[in-house]
């Protein structure tokens, strides 16, 4: 069976982080060794929308964790059963699985109860009394199966039985004594005791060995309106073999009954189980339907999950739970920040504009050809990230892999270009919230966290009105997640420049650092567009000095 490889970008995605990791995974899937599932961490922004619908290519599905939920677990995949079967066959599925129990459902497929192998072995240890067949509701398709029973008439009207069960193994005048109406009766071939017992209006007449019976006993039993089988277990087997029969509805446990769902944590279901000591416990999904049980057994032997980075390097921004996952490989362009592994890992970070750029190259460099799709999100990644070129992290590299994307997609790459950008800068209907959080990532200087948004823009004069709004919610950000400084960057992509909006202890060192002052909070920096390569190192530099002269 082949593992699955789950892929992902950083949180709050832009295009290059989505279309890598979408682009990545069908490139190991072209090797057939495991399946690689692309994921995000957050919602699309618009212009990641527009490249995805363009190219007809699905978005990720979302992933919260990487922390192992019970449905990553091999647990026992047994269907469960329903309150009516008998004791004898629930125990029979339970030995022929290896199981400890095993999960009842009632006629709607929810979960009703759960039995155990101890429930029923516990009930042989019972005083049941000879009326357990009438108290635990058996039917008669029950004491058919478990005695390989022969129905030679089965009544249509005394479906229940109210009686008690009774062996036959006196005289006939003795019998009258106990024999009374609806009562159930197992006894031999002797037939002026089957005709006694059938006088006496009987629900139901077991014989035993095996025998004929004569025409006029069957005869009476229908006249009596008397089920009748036979079985070929002899009277002591029978006797034993009919309690076997009874519902596990009779015997399951049906209250305070411990279940777990799909995507409940394993660390949690550690925690429930340490509180108890069940050796099992059923598992159902979103409609509470049983999946199938679980058992300390497969938390510990459970495996952890694997997955590949792409866009990104740092713990800050990426998949919650990731100490918990087993990293294979690292794909990125960003500068080396602090994921650890313990073990070698495949790690390649190149100095170009994008990932796509770097993804498209294993492409190649392999033999391979990415479908026209795939090629066309590289494309795309590509120019978003690189600003069509205008971004100082473009690199002659980029340029020369857009170009053979480019024919593989079959797009113009100006026009295209100016259709998704006017898409994705459109700040029409957007909050100061959403454009805070749409291109939103953490960087680490010495330490301390700083928190950068960047907004690409054709028109950086329609967030005028916003401005205050944007300063208020950036310092209350601030404060509540304990950065140093709090930027926002307007790019203007076709001026080649951002109005950079700064809140926090360090706003006028990171003026200077820029080259410009923030005494009102913002300024305009002409010839900013990247945070990687021109913010950061020079925010990092002025800090640095800050520093070492405290």
């Amino acid at each position: 069976m082949r593992e699955k490889i789950y892929i992902t970008g950083h949180k709050n995605p832009d295009s290059d982080s989505i279309c890598s990791a979408i682009a990545y995974a069908e490139y190991k899937n072209s090797f057939g060794e495991e399946i690689a599932i692309p994921v995000r961490l957050g919602d699309i922004n618009r212009e990641t929308r527009f490249i995805l619908d363009y190219f007809d290519v699905k978005e990720p599905v979302f992933l919260e964790t990487l922390r192992l939920n019970v449905s990553d677990l091999d647990f026992d995949k047994i269907a469960p059963i329903t309150g009516d079967i008998s004791l004898g066959m629930a125990l029979e599925l339970m030995k022929s699985n290896n199981l400890n129990s095993i999960a009842v459902v009632d006629e709607n497929e929810k979960l009703s109860g759960i039995v155990t192998v101890s429930d029923i072995l516990s009930s042989y240890m019972d005083v049941w009394d000879n009326r357990i067949i009438h108290k635990s509701n058996t039917q008669i398709d029950n004491i058919i199966d478990i005695l390989s029973g022969n129905p030679v008439y089965i009544s249509k009207s005394k479906l229940e039985f109210r009686g008690k069960l009774l062996v036959l193994s006196m005289k006939t005048e003795t019998m009258g004594k106990y024999i009374e109406s609806d009562d159930i009766v197992i006894c031999g071939d002797r037939e002026d005791a089957q005709s006694f017992a059938l006088d006496k209006e009987i629900s139901l007449m077991i014989v035993t060995g095996g025998g004929e019976i004569s025409e006029n006993i069957i005869k009476k039993a229908k006249e009596r309106d008397v089920s009748l089988i036979t079985t070929p277990h002899e009277t002591f087997t029978t006797s034993r073999l009919i309690i076997q029969s009874v519902p596990v509805s009779y015997v399951m446990t049906r209250k305070n009954i411990i279940n777990f769902d799909l995507d409940d944590l394993v660390e949690d279901v550690k925690a429930k189980m340490s509180q108890t000591r069940y050796r099992s416990y059923p598992v159902v999904d979103l409609n509470n339907n049983v999946v199938g049980l679980i058992s300390r057994y497969h938390l510990i032997s459970s495996k952890k999950k694997k997955v590949i980075l792409v866009d990104h390097n740092e713990r800050r921004q990426s998949i919650d739970g990731l100490e918990d996952a087993k990293i294979l490989e690292i794909i990125d362009h960003h500068r080396v920040a602090d994921v650890f592994t313990g073990t070698p890992i495949y790690f390649r970070n190149e100095p170009v504009g994008s990932t796509a750029t770097i993804v498209a190259s294993m492409f190649f460099e392999n033999g391979r050809r990415p479908s026209k799709k795939i090629a066309g999100i590289l494309s795309a990644a590509i120019i978003s990230d690189t600003l069509l070129f205008k971004s100082p992290t473009a690199t002659k590299t980029d340029k020369i892999i857009l170009k053979r994307l480019e024919k593989i997609a079959d797009i113009e790459v100006d026009k295209f270009a100016m259709e998704m950008f006017k898409e994705g800068t459109s700040l029409v209907g957007k909050t100061p919230e959403e454009l805070l959080e749409e291109d939103f990532k953490i960087f680490t200087i010495n330490e301390e966290t700083i928190g950068i948004s960047q907004v690409y823009t054709m028109d950086p004069e329609s967030l005028t009105e916003m401005k205050d709004d944007l300063l208020e919610l950036m310092e209350k950000k601030r404060k509540e997640e304990r950065y140093l400084n709090f930027i926002l960057m307007l790019t203007d992509i076709f001026n080649e420049s951002s109005e950079m909006i700064v809140v926090g202890e360090y706003k006028d060192i990171i003026g200077k650092a820029l080259g410009e002052s923030t005494g009102s909070g913002s300024f305009h920096g002409q010839g900013i567009l990247s945070r990687k390569k021109q913010v950061i190192p020079s925010i990092t530099t002025a800090i640095e000095q800050i520093e070492e002269f405290k």
